[in-house]
C-alpha cells in the first residue's frame, strides 16, 4: 500500500472541510481502466495500479463492472471514477463505476451518464468530476459533471467549443480549471479548451497544440499540463501553463509513437501507458514518465499487466487536487 502524508489525520481532514485542500498524498496511486487486448474487440475489465512516485510494473487492482475500453475517468483524493466506455465495436454504455483508491477491489455502482458514451475524456477537482462525452452520445460537444464524494447520475455542465471525439485521456486540470486538448472531428484537431470547474457553462478557447492529434494521454501539476502521444504524431509531448492561455510548447518526445493511450499524474510526474502503435497497430504495455516541471524526453517506468490500447487512467494526486 502506498505511503500517504498525513495518513493518521485523514479522518480528521475529512471531517474538517477547511483542512481538506491542504491534504496532498506524497505516494499516490494511479489506476488504469480496461482497454482492448491485441485481439480486435477483445476488451478487458482489468484495473491496474502503480505508485507514481516510484517505478516498476503495474499490479492488479480489481475489475470494472464490465469488459470495456475508452472509458471517461476522473478522481478525487479518495475515489476514482470510470464512466461509460465501449463494450463492443459500436456498443457504448452509460454506467458510472467508482473505486476507493487506497484499497483494492472491484467496481461499485455510482450512477449513470445521461447518454451512452465512449472515447471522451475526464478530469476534475477534489470535489467535482468533469466528463466530456464522445462517441455514442447525441452530441460529443457536451461536458457533464458529478460530485465525486456522492453517488448519482451526471448533470449537464456545458459544451466544448466544438464537438469532438477520441479525446481518450487528453484532459487535465488545476484546482480551478479543466483543460481539454485535441480530438477528432473529420480529422485530428489541435484545439485546446478550458472551463472553470466550480461553475457551469461553455468552454473557452485556450490555444492550440503544437500538432493536431487525437487519442492522447495527459497529466498535470497544479500549474503545468503535459499532453503526450496520439495520432498521427504519437511521440510528441507538449506542455501548457494552465493559469494562462496560449499555444502549447514542445516538451520532448515519448519513446514510441502510439495512440489510444492513457495519462495521469501526481504533482511532479506525468505517466503515460499502453496504447496502439501508429505504424503497425500493435498494442503496448509500456508505461513512461516525465517530470512535469522540466522539459525532455520520457523515461521508462515499467509495464501494465498486459498490452492493450484504449486504456484510461486517473490518480489520487493529479494537478486538480493540489
Amino acid at each position: 500500500m502506498p505511503n500517504y502524508q498525513g495518513v493518521w489525520s485523514l479522518t480528521t481532514q475529512m471531517q474538517n472541510a477547511s483542512a481538506w485542500p491542504t491534504f496532498v498524498p506524497t505516494n499516490p496511486r494511479a489506476l488504469f481502466f480496461g482497454g482492448e487486448n491485441p485481439g480486435s474487440f477483445d476488451f478487458t475489465n482489468t484495473v491496474d495500479y502503480i505508485d507514481i512516485s516510484s517505478t516498476g510494473n503495474a499490479t492488479d487492482f480489481g475489475d470494472l463492472s464490465a469488459a470495456k475500453k475508452s472509458v471517461l475517468s476522473c478522481s478525487s483524493i479518495v475515489r476514482a471514477i470510470s464512466a461509460g466506455g465501449a463494450i463492443s465495436g459500436t456498443s457504448y454504455i452509460n454506467v458510472i463505476d467508482y473505486f476507493t483508491i487506497a484499497s483494492t477491489g472491484n467496481a461499485t455502482d455510482f450512477g449513470d451518464l445521461t447518454e451512452t458514451s465512449s472515447n471522451g475524456t475526464g478530469t476534475g477537482s477534489t470535489t467535482r468530476g468533469l466528463l466530456q462525452l464522445g462517441l455514442g452520445s447525441a452530441n460529443s460537444v457536451t461536458i457533464h459533471y458529478i460530485t465525486i464524494a456522492s453517488t448519482g447520475n451526471s448533470t449537464d455542465f456545458g459544451d466544448l467549443t466544438q464537438g469532438r471525439a477520441y479525446g481518450q485521456d487528453s484532459a487535465l486540470s488545476s484546482p480551478t480549471r479543466g483543460v481539454f486538448g485535441g480530438g477528432y472531428v473529420s480529422s485530428a484537431v489541435n484545439t485546446i479548451d478550458y472551463v472553470t470547474i466550480a461553475s457551469t457553462g461553455n468552454a473557452t478557447d485556450f490555444g492550440d497544440l503544437t500538432v493536431a492529434r487525437y487519442g492522447m494521454g495527459a497529466g498535470s501539476s497544479a500549474t503545468r499540463g503535459v499532453f503526450g502521444g496520439g495520432n498521427p504524431s504519437g511521440d510528441v509531448l507538449d506542455y501548457i501553463t494552465i493559469a494562462s492561455t496560449g499555444n502549447a510548447s514542445d516538451f520532448g518526445d515519448l519513446t514510441s509513437s502510439n495512440r489510444y493511450l492513457s495519462g495521469t499524474s501526481n504533482s511532479t510526474r506525468t505517466v503515460i501507458g499502453g496504447g496502439q502503435n501508429n505504424s503497425d497497430n500493435t498494442r503496448t504495455n509500456v508505461i513512461e514518465f516525465v517530470t512535469i516541471a522540466n522539459t525532455g524526453n520520457a523515461s521508462d517506468f515499467g509495464d501494465l499487466t498486459a498490452a492493450r490500447s484504449g486504456v484510461s487512467a486517473t490518480s489520487g494526486a493529479h494537478g486538480g487536487l493540489a
